[in-house]
């Protein structure tokens, strides 16, 4: 308790006064100091303060006398990013630098960065140093005064056309913004200075490549613009970067790899018969397209139908990208395995382009199309084509429209056919004139002057006495010596259809007939024109009777599903692939097409042609 007591009493002592010391200062023993020039008070640095004084003893108070403090140097360069600042601060962003990675977070640093920089867009700047800078994501809320000063001068530069090494966030921020499309003129102008940047800055810095070659076909995805993707690859030699992008344009041969039926494997697609095939093939397809779209039908979504689970899409991944365009319904097919569609400004991903019944529309107008080639071309084989394996709703809305798939695919080939048969005469203008010009002088050459009559007097004129007049007497008719007459046997008389009837020159009994053709009485001449193709039944007889036994057996395992084909082969000592491709390649040799699919089934449209080739 005494550690506590208060008023304990404490006695009081002397303080000790101050020893006067006497005698020179240098042998005082005083600490050392040293002399300081007094500062002038018109240096500025200091404040004037008076002392005031006050009614008790001892105390006052410092009062500072006003002075006048001037105004710094305005600086009109900062008070632009401080308005630029202002527009993060009004958008209340989740903003955290520590997770950048976060998607919400990018997304809200995204619609900032686009807003920023629209309204930097024309600002440029002159500042001599270079600060750098590096940052995941980079933006303008992140910089500095000094590394947007830097920034600032070197886009300046950029957009002339002179690219210098810097920091690569610098340059990620520009890619950035050219792919928003901030500060170009439209989507075309932003892709052609993109490209310019990447071939430059590469030089310095390779590492943007990889986010380039991936970016720039985000860009045509989402930019409408006037060239598909697969040109912008061909004309900038960008083919090793994207190997999977070689049939993007060719669409007859990404429609045969996608189809039920690939008409490549066909007899009638030889080396002749191609460019004829697949310039047909433009052409149907285009036709269809035409008609489609007249009944309310997309053509290219009956075919590429994507399945119903698509992946959600976002472009421009591992950038700061902002969707500020809206976009219009469509769907992009870049390749055989990637298919994009927008629906209400949202993107959609798939790998699968087209459903089972798509691949059967398909397969039914590449091979009915063949049907009505071979038809035209008077083909040696026929081949038919069944719609109703066909299980398309687009069938069923022409058929409510009155019209026919199939009628549809064979008018177009026969226009088709007519157009590239026929026969174009191409007039030389030109030659056309010179021709004339010649025309016109080689006639002005050949006129004679008309010469004046030759007057004859009375007396001079010519009598002819009436005994010598020529009397010329009505022409004699053409008298034919009974013995010269034309006799032909019977046996050599032409017999011609009554439609086709001709005039028969009348040819003497002494010339011999040297005819190429058998000539018989009771079987009438028919033009080459008028010959029909081989009958069908003959061409299934004629694969019969190729076939061998075991072939033959095969079939009738395979249609009747009596058992398992491969225990039937290795009954026969046979291997599964050799059996089967022994009866396509015949089938492919006679008839056009094969038989069994790579399943070891037959296909649904010879079913009842097998039935009777193994009755």
């Amino acid at each position: 308790m005494d550690g506590f007591y208060t008023n304990k009493k404490y006695d009081s002592y002397k303080i000790q006064e101050r020893q006067q010391v006497q005698g020179d200062e240098s042998t005082m023993d005083l600490p050392h100091t040293q002399t300081v020039e007094p500062i002038s008070l018109d240096q500025g640095s200091f404040y004037e303060i008076e002392y005031d004084s006050c009614p008790i003893p001892g105390v006052g108070k410092f009062i500072l006398k006003p002075q006048k403090i001037e105004e710094p140097e305005k600086d009109e360069k900062r008070d632009l990013f401080g308005q630029m600042r202002d527009i993060a601060r009004a958008h209340r962003s989740a903003y955290d630098n520590s997770r950048f990675f976060n998607q919400r977070v990018q997304q809200d640093n995204a619609i900032i960065f686009y807003k920023q920089g629209m309204f930097m867009k024309d600002f440029s700047d002159d500042y001599c140093e270079n600060v750098e800078f590096s940052q995941y994501f980079p933006y303008y809320q992140q910089m500095g005064y000094a590394q947007l000063r830097t920034y600032f001068t070197w886009r300046k530069e950029v957009r002339k056309g002179t690219v210098v090494d810097i920091s690569l966030s610098y340059a990620f921020l520009y890619i950035y913004e050219l792919l928003n499309n901030i500060g170009v003129s439209d989507p075309q102008d932003g892709l052609n200075q993109l490209m310019s940047f990447w071939r430059a800055f590469a030089n310095f810095n390779k590492s943007i490549d990889k986010y380039v070659i991936r970016w720039l076909k985000d860009y045509h995805i989402y930019y409408e613009l006037p060239h598909s993707f697969q040109d912008f690859v061909d004309s900038n030699n960008l083919t090793r970067s994207y190997p999977k992008m070689a049939y993007t344009t060719d669409k007859f041969t990404m429609f045969c790899n996608l189809s039920k039926y690939d008409i490549r494997k066909s007899t009638f697609y030889t080396d002749d018969n191609m460019k004829l095939i697949t310039d047909c093939f433009y052409f149907v397809i285009n036709k269809l397209k035409q008609i489609f779209e007249g009944h309310g039908i997309n053509f290219d979504e009956s075919i590429f139908q994507a399945t119903k689970k698509m992946s959600e899409w976002k472009p421009f991944k591992d950038a700061l990208f902002y969707p500020w365009m809206k976009q219009a319904n469509r769907q992009i097919v870049l390749s055989e395995n990637e298919i994009y569609i927008c629906n209400n400004n949202k993107w959609s991903f798939s790998t699968v382009l087209t459903s089972e019944s798509g691949r059967q529309l398909i397969g039914y107008i590449l091979k009915q199309m063949e049907v009505a080639l071979r038809k035209v071309t008077i083909y040696k084989y026929k081949l038919s084509a069944n719609l109703e394996m066909v299980s398309h709703e687009a069938v069923g809305k022409l058929n409510k429209a009155g019209l026919s798939l199939e009628t549809i695919v064979n008018d177009a080939v026969a226009e088709f056919y007519k157009e590239a048969t026929k026969t174009v005469v191409i007039v030389d203008q030109v030659a056309l004139s010179r021709i004339r010009q010649e025309a016109l002088v080689t006639q002005e050459k050949l006129i004679v002057p008309e010469q004046e009559k030759m007057i004859v007097p009375e007396q001079e004129k010519l009598i002819v006495p009436e005994q010598e007049k020529m009397i010329v007497p009505e022409q004699e008719k053409l008298i034919v010596p009974e013995q010269e007459k034309m006799i032909v046997p019977e046996q050599m008389k032409l017999i011609f259809p009554e439609q086709e009837s001709q005039f028969v020159p009348v040819i003497p009994v002494q010339t011999q007939l040297n005819l190429s053709f058998p000539v018989t009485q009771d079987k009438p001449f028919m033009p080459l024109s008028r010959i029909e193709p081989t009958p069908e039944r003959d061409i299934w007889e004629s694969l019969k009777s190729t076939l061998t036994k075991v072939e033959i057996k095969a079939l009738s395992v395979v249609l009747h599903g009596e058992t398992n084909l491969k225990k039937y082969a290795d009954e026969c000592g046979i291997m599964l692939e050799v059996l089967v491709d022994g009866i396509n390649e015949k089938a492919m040799d006679i008839v056009g097409d094969n038989l069994l699919d790579d399943g070891f089934a037959l296909y649904d449209d010879y079913k009842e042609q097998v039935k009777e080739l193994i009755a």
